[in-house]
């Protein structure tokens, strides 16, 4: 990564500019302040979540910007930190914490628990990617919000008149709602992972633990999908 944010083009041009600067004028103030900006530029670089992935993935592999769920290699733990910074991020960090946990409780069950909840597993990937997809759209209801505050009776660019505001204070309420609920939910189903394990592989509980993850991964996916903008 520090190699390639030094060879970045940007970073060697602002070195060629510094020297072409001094050669020419000779002024003593160049080359610090050349080498200061190359350096922070490269600081900048090596940090780049985007050149990261470019350089450590391959340049084939196409960048995600935030807010994407596509690509799978992209943990709910890393686009959650691409949320703006506030209750809503905290009570989702707080909730794939806890994601990650009923994960390690699977993991580290016995061959029969882990033969029985194999299914699980996937719905608990897709869940924690949805809960983040709602915090998403939880921020840009925010912003629509503000902006349809700022600007109420205006209509959108495209012709069709802007959403109410009770209807994105509805949106707003019911993703706090849900994000709070699958804290919950994550929660209890570490203990149900808990109980299976116990119950040397109890295919009962198994079903019941399946069926509440497909139950809350529906709810989160219709919620997602109402919290998307009109005509998106």
């Amino acid at each position: 990564m520090v190699r390639a944010a030094t060879l970045r083009p940007i970073n060697v041009l602002m070195l060629a500019i510094g020297t072409v600067g001094f050669a020419l004028t000779l002024a003593w103030w160049i080359p610090p302040l050349t080498l200061i900006t190359y350096v922070a530029l490269v600081v900048l670089a090596a940090r780049d979540p985007l050149l990261q992935r470019r350089v450590l993935q391959g340049r084939g592999t196409p960048a995600i910007a935030p807010g994407s769920t596509e690509g799978q290699d992209v943990s709910p733990e890393r686009r959650a930190r691409w949320l703006a910074r506030g209750e809503s991020r905290q009570k989702v960090e707080a909730a794939l914490v806890v994601y990650r946990k009923v994960l390690t409780a699977i993991e580290e069950s016995d061959d029969v628990t882990r033969a029985i909840l194999d299914d699980a597993v996937p719905k608990l990937h897709a869940a924690a990617d949805r809960l983040v997809d709602v915090a998403q759209g939880r921020e840009k209801a925010t912003e629509a919000l503000q902006d349809l505050r700022r600007r109420t009776g205006a209509e959108a660019e495209s012709g069709a008149p802007e959403e109410s505001l009770p209807a994105l204070e509805d949106k707003i309420r019911a993703a706090d709602a849900e994000i709070s609920g699958t804290f919950d939910k994550f929660l209890t189903l570490r203990a149900r992972v808990a109980r299976v394990s116990i119950e040397s592989g109890d295919a009962t509980r198994a079903d019941a633990l399946n069926a509440s993850l497909d139950e809350l991964n529906a709810r989160l996916e219709a919620l997602s999908d109402t919290m998307s903008p009109p005509g998106g």
